[in-house]
């Protein structure tokens, strides 16, 4: 399971595993308080697409399909959270304000899609005629 979570949150024991990915460290904490199993600076949105949404609802649309091709892109940053999110639950750490509106939904979402693509088929094909 794969889910969100504001880094200004208290740690929870049904978190599993914490992962920041944010490229910038968040306002106000400190790297001992947070509590991480890893800090993935590479796997946000590139310093430019992150300027340019600048966190307006509005232009999430764009930044989500900018994003979406730049994890397409580089599946090196990413495929480590498919394997802690396979192990049990991966919780993404945001430090946005809008808590539907970010680069972790996007990428949670993203990740998701790769688990069920990986997935075994759901109907076998049947070989009874045979």
């Amino acid at each position: 399971m794969i889910q969100c979570k504001r880094v200004y949150q208290g740690v929870e024991e049904e978190d599993g595993r914490r992962v920041l990915v944010d490229r910038l460290w968040p306002r106000g904490c400190s790297k001992a308080a947070l509590q991480l199993h890893a800090w993935l600076p590479e796997v946000a949105p590139a310093t430019e697409l992150r300027r340019a949404f600048d966190h307006d609802p509005a232009a999430f649309a764009e930044f989500r399909r900018q994003y979406r091709a730049q994890l397409a892109g580089h599946p090196e940053h990413w495929q480590g959270l498919l394997a802690l999110a396979e192990q049990g639950t991966l919780t993404l750490l945001f430090a946005a304000r809008d808590s539907e509106h970010n680069n972790a939904r996007v990428l949670a979402e993203f990740l998701e899609q790769e688990l069920d693509r990986r997935a075994d088929p759901s109907s076998p094909v049947c070989y009874a005629d045979r």
